[in-house]
């Protein structure tokens, strides 16, 4: 399940883990005009763990995401 909300300056995804077995902590994706961060609580320390990635850091994950294993660089589109 997972939800999406569409603030001021940014859209929020929440990925909430449903099921029987170890279940995961609730992670939070917002994505800004200049970066996405992926939130997460420690279950043990209920500290919230936040990761930042570049734009271009998304663009390669949503490549990665379908491609095989190997070594890659996406170019520039040409103009």
């Amino acid at each position: 399940m997972f939800t999406i909300e569409h603030e001021f300056d940014a859209t929020v995804i929440t990925l909430i883990d449903e099921g029987s077995v170890a279940l995961q902590e609730d992670v939070t994706v917002t994505a800004f005009d200049d970066c996405v961060t992926l939130e997460q609580v420690h279950p043990l320390t209920q500290e919230p763990m936040i990761i930042t990635l570049s734009m271009a850091q998304v663009q390669d994950l949503a490549a990665a995401l379908n491609l095989p294993e190997g070594s890659y660089r996406l170019e520039p589109a040409a103009k």
